[in-house]
């Protein structure tokens, strides 16, 4: 049966989203040490450990689970849109999470400073929104799909953070007949209502479908669960056990290619 679809996750799949967070914390810690003579490497272990500690601690944080937001987006999204009420405790939550894990985060370094933490979280979203990052790949592959395949962009995450990063990267959007943020759906990957919904979309049934995507407890495990054949971009050469096994693993997104003419 001839592949119809190709689904894309967003964030480390298409976006460079680790690069991202990784040099925002860089970029901020780097003014911690100026400021107040802190390693920046132990104060981004320390805030990851307690931004990390403090989300889990909030009410919302089954919520976040379930539609797949992590503590680090945290640190950076306003939670302004989205019509179900934890959206709205997020909205009033996310000040004070952001300065609170860097205020954590110095207090565990032995620096008791409230202003230069609030100064920390408020630069800290600036610069991830000025690094929106995109793999070499990803529009040489959309180029090269666009027209033979249905594309579609599945995506964890809160509706307003998922397409601010989206803005950040305007040419990205055209390429893709439907995309689904799993904070407007009112669940996410790998739940299997949201892989339905997808189908559903796009018109074609699980065997003419291939999903793609860096995690394997979410796109991975999602797509085996619905039938739909889960490729794992594994650029890193991360390990894995065999509890979930996708069906293919690739390095590179041009890789797909042979997935496709395989299957068809």
């Amino acid at each position: 049966m001839a592949i119809k679809a190709v689904c894309f996750d967003l964030d480390d799949t298409l976006l460079w989203d680790e690069r991202s967070v990784r040099e925002a914390f860089e970029e901020t810690c780097r003014k911690a040490q100026a400021e107040a003579g802190v390693d920046p490497s132990k104060l981004e272990e320390a805030v990851r450990k307690e931004a990390r500690e403090l989300y889990e601690s909030y009410e919302t944080f089954p919520f976040t689970k379930l539609i797949g937001i992590n503590p680090f987006e945290g640190l950076w999204a306003n939670f302004t849109a989205g019509e179900q009420p934890e959206f709205r405790k997020l909205e009033q939550l996310a000040p004070v999470y952001r300065k609170e894990s860097w205020r954590r985060g110095l207090l565990a370094l032995g620096i008791d400073n409230e202003n230069l933490a609030a100064e920390l979280a408020e630069m800290f979203g600036k610069e991830r929104r000025s690094r929106p990052h995109i793999y070499e790949e990803t529009f040489t592959i959309l180029n090269e799909l666009k027209g033979n395949v249905k594309l579609l962009l599945l995506t964890n995450g809160c509706p307003a953070l998922q397409q601010e990063k989206l803005d950040g990267v305007p040419e990205l959007t055209p390429y893709f007949d439907e995309i689904i943020i799993s904070g407007n759906f009112g669940k996410g990957k790998p739940d299997a209502t949201i892989f339905h919904h997808a189908l559903d979309k796009l018109g074609v049934e699980p065997k003419e479908a291939i999903m793609v995507g860096d995690k394997l407890t979410t796109d991975i495990k999602g797509a085996l669960g619905v039938g739909v054949t889960a490729v794992w971009i594994n650029r890193d050469e991360k390990t894995r056990d065999d509890e979930i096994v996708p069906n293919y693993e690739i390095k590179h997104l041009s890789q797909l290619h042979d997935i496709i003419k395989e299957l068809s």
